[in-house]
């Protein structure tokens, strides 16, 4: 099926948001739609999903105009939409999500539980998949999450489907299983349009791409005739920076120290220090346990032995409240699960964690928390209308400068980022490299936790590396290389 739009606008009220788009996905081709946060992405694709009506263009389907009211239209015509917030419902097994809304029932009314057991099974054998489909969803890791939502999409027969940041909360091997489920749908002859901001994915999985920038269509093209540069490049409209942010400044005082921490799990006899005005990066690959690390420290992880020195005094962190008033930010690993609520306003999630730092006999000083909160919306350079609008109306990078915002109104003296550009794009999470270096020239110790050897080679003053649970060795200077990092990620030695 090859689906093609013509010429799409769409306003809301004064602002024009889509700006005569024209799009297509052939059959059998994995198409990237790229630009920054706010560029007209995921409105150009509720469009094509029937989430929104354009205001003017027309959508072709083999070379047929066809209209869409609704979701559900859009999805008879054989287009699914795997959205950023996946659609999955935890608290039940993997096939009545697979046949939510289409249950197959019995003559008494009642549904008929191994009939839909049975056809999920077959489905699923199909596609070479092994997942139990009485399963509960909640106990599925991200990817075969990802994977069941793919799935679901076939089996409602979709010829083209969209993914919207499908490997944002992904860890390396979890990426590998999409892909490969990708690959295998693209020599079926089915299209997917994937939206991403890793401009190396890109490069991996897909043919073509499709860049828009404040509502334009301003690129496209063979993605083999292109480099991550020139994709970073159309847009932002500019160049962006690649190297190194390092920069000479003054360390001071000691604020954390750990001695031979050890769970017997997850990590073990680890020892590091870092100081004040230091970005210090832990990096390594799946499972070499630096976020079970540091949540056991903050008191949000399992217990351990060995002994921890906060500003040269011996500590233990029983919970994130203690951590909270010893002036310890910790910004969590995956931003939607653990780093917003989306039933809160913009305002609340900003400024949640500062609560009990402006509350005076049980009442929180209004005045002050949305003055606390206008300063790091300046400071941070947030983009939004108002306080009150829901967290989830802003881009992931704006939600992710609203984290932020949230530890940084406690005016920590340590601050652990985990993760901290997951799922925004290039010209956010350069400006989200500014604030890290902002805060240690501040003489804030910043503690960059990430997967990602060029972000830590780019904004770390020093970095140790972690395999399997062990302080695997130091980089720093010459020796902060991609292929050193590497190489200590992987097991070898150090020397």
């Amino acid at each position: 099926m090859n689906v093609e739009m013509r010429g799409i606008c769409k306003s809301f009220a004064s602002n024009v948001v889509l700006k005569s788009v024209d799009f297509s996905i052939r059959s059998g081709e994995i198409h990237a739609l790229l630009g920054e946060n706010g560029a007209g992405k995921s409105t150009l694709m509720n469009v094509l999903g029937g989430v929104l009506p354009a205001d003017s263009g027309e959508i072709l389907i083999d070379g047929k105009p066809v209209l869409f009211h609704k979701p559900a239209e859009s999805l008879s015509a054989g287009i699914a939409f795997i959205h950023q917030e996946l659609n999955l419902i935890n608290d039940l097994p993997v096939y009545e999500n697979m046949f939510l809304g289409r249950e197959i029932k019995k003559k008494s009314g009642l549904l008929d539980a191994n009939a839909m057991i049975r056809q999920t099974q077959e489905f699923f054998d199909e596609l070479n998949l092994d997942i139990d489909p009485r399963k509960m969803v909640r106990s599925l890791d991200a990817s075969y999450k990802q994977i069941v939502e793919i799935a679901r999409a076939l089996l409602m027969k979709a010829s083209v489907i969209i993914m919207d940041e499908p490997t944002t909360s992904l860890t390396g091997p979890e990426i590998e299983r999409v892909f490969g489920m990708m690959r295998s749908l693209r020599k079926q002859g089915v299209g997917i349009v994937f939206i991403s901001h890793k401009l190396k994915e890109v490069k991996e999985i897909c043919s073509r791409y499709t860049i828009l920038r404040d509502g334009k269509m301003v690129a496209e093209g063979e993605v083999a005739d292109v480099t991550t540069d020139d994709m970073a490049r159309f847009m932002v409209g500019h160049d962006i920076r690649t190297s190194s942010l390092q920069r000479e400044r003054e360390l001071h005082d000691e604020v954390l120290r750990a001695d031979h921490l050890s769970d017997e799990v997850n990590f073990q006899n680890i020892s590091f220090s870092v100081r004040s005005g230091e970005i210090l990066g832990i990096t390594g690959l799946l499972g070499d346990g630096r976020s079970e690390l540091f949540q056991s420290i903050i008191g949000a992880g399992t217990k351990y032995t060995g002994q921890v020195y906060f500003e040269g005094k011996p500590v233990i962190i029983k919970n994130t409240t203690q951590a909270v008033k010893s002036a310890i930010g910790y910004l969590p690993r995956n931003r939607k699960e653990n780093g917003i609520i989306k039933d809160m306003d913009i305002l609340e999630n900003g400024s949640i964690v500062s609560w009990p730092l402006f509350a005076r006999l049980g009442f929180i000083n209004f005045l002050r928390q949305v003055r606390e909160f206008d300063q790091q919306v300046k400071s941070l350079r947030i983009k939004m209308e108002k306080r009150e609008d829901p967290i989830s109306s802003l881009s992931g990078g704006n939600q992710q400068k609203v984290v932020l915002a949230k530890w940084l109104t406690t005016h920590p003296r340590l601050l652990v980022l985990d993760n901290p550009t997951q799922g925004v794009d290039v010209g956010a999470k350069e400006e989200i490299y500014d604030i890290i270096l902002n805060l240690a020239d501040q003489g804030v110790a910043v503690i960059v936790l990430s997967s990602e050897a060029q972000e830590i080679i780019r904004v770390c003053d020093r970095a140790l590396v972690m395999y399997h649970g062990v302080m695997q060795g130091e980089v720093r200077g010459e020796n902060m290389t991609e292929h050193f990092i590497m190489r200590l990620a992987t097991g070898a030695s150090n020397n």
